[in-house]
Parts: structure tokens; sequence; C-alpha cells
């Protein structure tokens, strides 16, 4: 009997902003990305439970919020509070092995330190850097292979973050075909030929799954040529967060910029580090292109789903911050969000509430496999064929506990007109992102507000009692 089942392609980012990708949004060079926008479904308003790596790759894995998961902050920092997922949680990879898909995945793992991906369901291809993973030789022997120099670093930009400074963005010597970034295309073609000339021993009718986690956009944003030099910083306009003062803001917000080193940048400086994230996403792209035509070339594209999203988005300036951290804006909570679907009719555009972690129980439902109970999760196949979602949450909840810099408790309420932040030990944040979309504003003491404040803190505390978020007693204390 022939398995119908769609084979699934998901690509993930580290560090992708929403408005690269968005329609009308940044004047970016996306065609590849733009065309599987175009041919399947944009979710326009997609955010990430948790702006940090491990966290939400590990709640994309398991369909959880970080506290249930317990993987609170990055796993290959020495203050890590996990550094591995709990045994025998469900998790989508191994519920779709067991399904009978043929899973593959290539690039950055980064979910913990001794279990890594063919411990949750897939084979493992290589591409990973050894900052955050240490599971990879092939990348090493590719560039043997191509027989180049050592890569050098010109016009490097430096944060002084007090440890002789760390790079942010510069110029790659390799030539585009040697970098990490084309060799994970590579990879990613490689499986695809693999499948569509069924090696020995393979189920030829089992659909398969592949992921390919590439370690871009995210700092440092060294790209090699064309792409250092495709967008002119000059041309580049000042972020409208960048007007940020910080007044009625917590503290936190103006210290990080001390804490990453950035605190002296101006926009010259950061004009030119947005320009090669700009480049990178571009490459990036061009990647993508090269993926979605071998899909094409082997027949394989009206079978296979693709999937395109980033872990979390990037400050690059925005509000004169560097990287992410324990600050809930959009730069860095929305996601781009793109569904390709050719086995059935989808819309065009969906505007509810999604998070990273509903991909987990979508992949589950393509596959026919298997749900976990208990997720904090709702696959999104009824959003993308137009089905009645009428019980759809009009809110989007999320978390943060902390990075490297120590522990530092967040929780989010995003609704359409309003956002509203609890910080444990600081002033919490309101924002009327009609009348400030840019979020420079707080509003949080305003008169005016008091009743939008109320409601959206009587909601944000039933989110946290649904998911049973251990600061669900603690935090109403803080609206008093």
């Amino acid at each position: 009997m022939t398995d119908t089942r769609p084979n699934v392609l998901f690509l993930l980012t580290d560090q992708e902003r929403a408005d690269l990708l968005a329609p009308e949004g940044l004047p970016v060079e996306t065609p590849n990305l733009d065309r599987l926008r175009d041919e399947g479904t944009w979710f326009d308003r997609a955010y990430t439970p948790v702006g940090i790596c491990t966290s939400a790759r590990a709640s994309l894995l398991t369909g959880l919020y970080p506290h249930a998961h317990g993987m609170l902050n990055n796993s290959h920092e020495a203050d890590a509070i996990r550094t591995d997922l709990p045994e025998g949680m469900p998790t989508f990879g191994e519920r779709l092995a067991e399904a009978g898909y043929e899973n593959t995945y290539a690039g950055k793992w980064h979910v913990g330190q001794t279990r890594g991906p063919e411990s949750f369901g897939f084979e493992y291809f290589g591409g990973s850097d050894d900052h955050h993973d240490d599971l990879d030789v092939r990348y090493k022997r590719y560039k043997e292979s191509l027989d180049v120099e050592e890569e050098t670093v010109e016009d490097a930009v430096y944060a002084d973050d007090g440890e002789g400074g760390m790079l942010v963005s510069g110029t790659s010597s390799l030539p585009p075909e040697a970098t990490r970034t084309y060799f994970l295309a590579e990879l990613t073609i490689e499986a695809i030929e693999r499948r569509a000339e069924g090696e020995e021993g393979e189920d030829a009718d089992a659909p398969f799954f592949h992921r390919t986690d590439f370690l871009g956009p995210h700092h440092p944003y060294v790209v090699p040529e064309p792409y250092a030099s495709m967008y002119d910083p000059e041309e580049i306009e000042p972020w409208p967060s960048y007007a940020e003062t910080f007044e009625g803001k917590p503290r936190v917000h103006e210290q990080y910029t001390r804490y990453r080193g950035v605190d002296d940048f101006d926009w010259e400086t950061w004009s030119e580090l947005v320009a090669n994230y700009f480049g990178f996403v571009t490459f990036i792209d061009d990647q993508v292109g090269r993926i979605l035509d071998a899909l094409a070339e082997y027949e394989l594209d009206e079978e296979t789903v693709v999937v395109h999203a980033a872990d979390h988005g990037d400050f690059t300036g925005s509000h004169r911050q560097f990287n992410k951290g324990p600050l809930m804006y959009e730069q860095t909570y929305r996601i781009p969000l793109v569904v390709r679907d050719p086995t059935r009719e989808t819309v065009d555009e969906s505007d509810a509430f999604v998070r990273l972690h509903d991909l987990m129980p979508t992949f589950l439902d393509w596959g026919d496999a298997e749900v976990p109970d208990g997720l904090h999760a709702r696959s999104l196949l009824p959003l993308l064929v137009g089905d009645d979602t009428d019980d759809w949450p009009d809110a989007v909840y999320a978390q943060y506990h902390g990075d490297e810099f120590g522990l530092y408790s967040q929780r989010m309420l995003r609704t359409e007109r309003y956002k509203f932040v609890y910080n444990g030990p600081d002033t919490n944040e309101l924002y009327d992102l009609r009348e400030d979309p840019h979020e420079l504003r707080n509003l949080a003491d305003h008169p005016h507000y008091e009743d939008a404040k109320a409601e959206l803190q009587e909601a944000l505390v039933e989110r946290m009692n649904e998911v049973d978020d251990p600061l669900r007693k603690w935090v109403p204390k803080s609206f008093r």
C-alpha cells in the first residue's frame, strides 16, 4: 500500500527577524524565501516561546514551554541549569521515527551537551560548530577537500565585553562555497539526492523528514563576498526604535548595552553591522534557493512540505541593543514562519497568534503520528487550510528565564493592540502597539491605561495557570 503522507523539509535559521521576510518588510534581497512565502502560507503573528537558543529549540522539540522541559538557559554555558533534556520526554523526532518516517538532520543542535540529534530519532549528517556543539568533523574535511587557505576576517568589528572583545561582524576571506552556510546546503541537497535515489536498505515508500539548522544570521555577522558588500551602510536608516532613551524602562535594558559591550556604538557602527546582517540573510536565502531547486530537480517538490522558521530574532541595534536578552521586544520575539504544503489547499496568510513550538504537533499531524498529551502547543493544520478556528487564542504568551548573565524572570502577553511584560525584579512594561509600534514608551504607570493593564494582567495569569507556570502564584503579587 502506497504511503501518502508528505515528506517534510524544515529549514530553521538562528536569530532571523520576522521583518526580514514579512511582506512589505525590510529592503533585503530574499527572492527564494519570498517565493516560498508566496507559494505557501505566511504566519504574520508567529512568536518564539522564549528568546534564547537552547530553550526555544527544546520547546520546538517537545511542544512545551521552558519551565516544563527544564532547559531554561543555554546548555553550552557554565551556568546551564540543565545540560540535556530529561530522559523520556516525548519529542517530535522520536514520534515521527516510530510512525515510520526516515529522519535526517544537518547543522546546529544546541539542545544539550551529551545527547545529540541521534538520541531523538534523527540520523545526523554533521555541520555543527564547536562553540555550541561538538558533533562534527565533516565541515573540516569538506574545507580541506577544497584546498582553501585558512579563513581570515577583514573589517572586523568587536564589542568591548571586558574579555578582549567579542567579534561581532566582518568580511570572511573564504569563497562562499567554502563556508559552513554553503556546506549546510550541500548536506541538505545530499539528503534529498539520497532520498530520491533510494539507497539500498531504505524503505523507498517511507516518507522522510529532514531538518537543516543554519548557524546564521546569528552573530558574528561574518560573511564572504559578494554578500559583505551587497548592502551600503550609508543607505541604511536608523531603526525607529534606535531613538530609545531607556526612560521608564527596567534598568536592565540600559545595563545590557554595557553587558554586551555596545554602549558606545553609534549608528555609523551599527549600520555596518546591519549591512553584514542583511548580507548574511541574503547568503542564506541563496542556499535555500539551491535546496528548493534540488527538490524540484528530483521531482520531490509536489510531495514535500517545506517549513521555514527561526528560533528567535535579533536586535542588531534596535533599542540600541545587541544580540538578545531580558527585553521582550518584537525584534527578538516575533519570528518568520512560512509553510508551503503542496498536498492540500492552503490559505495565503494567517494573522492568528502562533508559536514556534506549535510546529511540534503540526509535524506529528502531517505524519499521522501520535501527539503526546499535555502539550503547550496546537497543530497549525486547521489554520493552514482555513478551518473554523474560533477557539484559537487571541493573544500570545511567552517566557524568559535568563542567559549567561544570570537568571531573570519575565513573562509576556501580546494581544492585537497591547503588550504586557512582567519583570520579576524590576518595573513591569506596558506598550500600546497601535499608538507606539516601536515600543518606546512604557505605559505601565500611566493612569489612562489602568483598565487595559488590569485586563492584561488577568489574562496573563490565566495563561500561566493553563500551563502550570511555577510563577503563577507569585506574579499577581506584583500587580498590587
